[in-house]
């Protein structure tokens, strides 16, 4: 009876175990699938409701306003944040949204704003962004969400022209940031020729847009010796043709009604960061001027780079490089972390330099 009674037992743990074993082999097959689901609104993006604008007009509505460092330039910086809310009630993410705002705040500006903080005053408005899961799925409900924030941006644009109605202009994005000011430059800047006589560079980070829809008024920058133009680009690591080929295939670029559609074949904007050039050479590590991780630093405050790091190339219209064996630059977060902007600038120092450079250029044209 005892006999029997251990059998039993031994055979209900058997096939506790194997349930066990069977789930976490699912789990670790289907993460990322029942990760991603958890971040879906559960709701078409027709019958959402989204949350309440920002007003531009409050110094709440902006993550920075005219934030100034000691050895600034002359320029006013607008700024576009990358993806801060992952998702799951929201399309769109509310501004303000907390978890959001930690990130904004120590990962996003000290790493892709703080490259203008020497250029001039930086201001990046708060929107109603798409959230992280409009960039995992290619739904047309996703879509819609990330068109959806760009009355958001073009609203704080006419309020920060109105703010600086004179002098060089920077516009800058990061990834959705950078997205959003790729159609902005080509529907609010380039049919305008005081803004464009303003405009010192354009730089979309991490961004993929068709190089045939950039508006020839506002073109690719061919060489570090110009200005009024855009340094654009999207980077992938040198020996991961895999991630390559997976970001041409998602990628979505603005059609002329201002809807996303898919990229289908046509060559993305590469200018590469190192040289300010859309030359498709090899550019060494040993012009690299600086990789950093910022995160975490206050506004005001530069960070050591680490220069001769990188070596990139413009190639099939990504731009690839080699990955810095360098410990602040191993991935880290969560699941839906690792899926935004990186924590870190493989061109800080790069792009820095740049639009100093331009900005001099820019001086020169035009004499006070």
């Amino acid at each position: 009876m005892s006999r029997a009674k251990l059998t039993f037992r031994q055979g209900v743990g058997i096939v506790g175990i194997a349930l066990f074993l069977l789930v976490a082999v699912a789990v670790a097959v289907w993460r990322g699938d029942i990760l991603r689901a958890g971040l879906d609104p559960q709701v078409p993006f027709q019958t959402y409701t989204p949350p309440p604008a920002p007003d531009y007009a409050r110094p709440q509505s902006w993550a920075l306003l005219d934030a100034r460092t000691p050895d600034m330039g002359a320029a006013s910086v607008f700024f576009l944040h990358s993806t801060t809310y992952d998702g799951g009630r929201h399309w769109n993410g509310p501004v303000g949204d907390r978890n959001g705002e930690r990130w904004l705040q120590e990962v996003v500006l000290p790493n892709y704003a703080g490259p203008f903080a020497r250029a001039g005053a930086v201001s990046a408005p708060r929107y109603r962004q798409g959230s992280l899961y409009t960039r995992l799925t290619l739904r047309e409900d996703a879509r819609e969400a990330r068109a959806f924030a760009y009355d958001d941006v073009a609203a704080a644009f006419d309020n920060w022209l109105a703010r600086h109605p004179s002098g060089p202009i920077v516009l800058a994005g990061a990834e959705q940031g950078g997205e959003l000011l790729e159609r902005l430059v080509r529907e609010r800047v380039a049919g305008n020729a005081a803004l464009r006589a303003r405009l010192v560079a354009v730089y979309l980070i991490d961004v993929i847009a068709a190089a045939d829809r950039l508006s020839p008024a506002v073109p690719a920058c061919a060489q570090r010796e110009q200005v009024g133009c855009i340094v654009g680009w999207s980077a992938v690591s040198d020996d991961n043709d895999g991630a390559a080929r997976r970001q041409l295939r998602r990628a979505l670029v603005w059609d002329g009604r201002g809807r996303l559609v898919d990229l289908a074949g046509r060559t993305p904007l590469c200018v590469n960061p190192i040289s300010g050039s859309t030359d498709g050479a090899v550019v060494p590590a040993r012009l690299q001027r600086g990789v950093t991780n910022a995160t975490g630093l206050e506004w005001g405050a530069r960070p050591a780079l680490m220069a001769r790091e990188v070596t990139a190339q413009c190639r099939d219209g990504l731009l690839r490089h080699n990955d810095p064996d360098i410990e602040s630059l191993r991935p880290t977060g969560s699941w839906a972390d690792r899926r935004k902007a990186r924590p870190y600038n493989l061109f800080y120092g790069d792009i820095e330099a740049d639009v100093q450079a331009r900005l001099a250029l820019w001086s020169t044209r035009n004499p006070a």
